[in-house]
């Protein structure tokens, strides 16, 4: 493990965008309508919750994600192809699946399956993209 290298900032940053594409993907720009009718969660219901909690559990989580792959790269090989390649394994390979297969006992619905899994793969797809690329 003497060539493990984090940058630090690049994982800072990969937290960040975690909200900021969980903005995009749950905006009315793409998903929201189909995620709020697959939710069965109403306005009313999300304006009553509390942001600074939520947004704020949300870093937190998603700085441990971005953490944890970020040792995965630290490799001192790791570039912007293998980060994307190991982010979208990640993201795919075990999140969105392992997301899927509580779903699909859940009994939710593809349609909520695919929004919520592909903002997973997406995002860890981009994260390893960053981490390899900011070095």
């Amino acid at each position: 493990m003497e060539n493990l290298y984090i940058n630090h900032l690049a994982v800072f940053v990969c937290a960040i965008l975690n909200l900021a594409l969980g903005a995009l993907w749950y905006s009315p720009i793409l998903f929201y309508k189909g995620w709020l009718l697959e939710t069965k969660l109403t306005e009313e219901q999300l304006a009553k919750s509390n942001p600074a909690k939520t947004y704020g559990l949300a870093f937190l989580l998603a700085l441990i994600m971005s953490y944890n792959l970020a040792f995965y790269l630290g490799d001192s090989q790791t570039d912007a192809v293998w980060g994307t390649i190991a982010g979208f394994l990640a993201g795919f390979g075990w999140a969105t699946l392992t997301f899927t297969i509580i779903a699909l006992f859940e009994q939710r619905t593809w349609k909520y399956i695919f929004i919520n899994g592909g903002y997973i793969t997406v995002y860890f797809t981009l994260i390893g993209f960053v981490l390899g690329i900011w070095r």
